[in-house]
């Protein structure tokens, strides 16, 4: 059973089993695996916890949002710090999260080529989040970074609390995906 931040006790799902960041009771580490990576976060390999808001305001993202919309984003995030050479994403992976870069670089590659590097500010991971398929490229953290991590339960919440910016990232994905290149 987990406790909702309305205060009811649910059953846990299947995802939730594992990503314990917020109450720091950390999952066994037989779930962190290498074609898990992201999970090792969470076991212990890097160091997650509560968003803090104020982190936000540098965020393009999220720049237009209030400072009440900013906490409301910062409530269904969290925040994580890794090294570097930090395997975050995998190619072909099914998505569970998107991340914004707070501090650090990151290398993102498509098909073992290199694509590009994203600093602070940029985002990855929203293109399989939001269009339900698998991940089109990996990431790897380059220096150590500092990141806003937002799991999908935790999207599809803020999707019904704000929907406003919910758009904003669909937006984003958009215009980032080859699919909607046409229009």
């Amino acid at each position: 059973m987990i406790r909702t931040r309305e205060g009811r006790f649910r059953p846990l799902t299947a995802f939730e089993a594992v990503p314990f960041v917020r109450s720091g009771t950390p999952p066994s580490t037989i779930l962190a695996t290498r074609e898990r990576p992201f999970r090792g976060i969470i076991a212990g390999q890097g160091q997650g916890g509560s968003m803090d808001a104020k982190d936000l305001e540098a965020v393009p993202l999220f720049a237009g949002l209030s400072k009440k919309e900013r906490q409301q984003v910062a409530r269904h995030a969290d925040s994580v710090d890794l090294p570097a050479g930090y395997h975050l994403v995998d190619q072909g992976a099914f998505a569970h999260e998107f991340f914004v870069l707070l501090e650090g670089t990151v290398d993102i590659t498509q098909d073992g080529k290199h694509l590009t590097d994203l600093g602070p500010g940029d985002f990855f991971g929203e293109v399989a989040l939001v269009e339900h398929d698998r991940r089109t490229a990996s990431v790897t953290a380059s220096t150590p970074i500092r990141a806003v991590v937002m799991h999908q339960r935790d999207f599809d919440l803020m999707q019904r609390d704000i929907p406003h910016v919910a758009e904003q990232i669909h937006e984003a994905v958009h215009a980032r995906s080859p699919r909607h290149a046409d229009g």
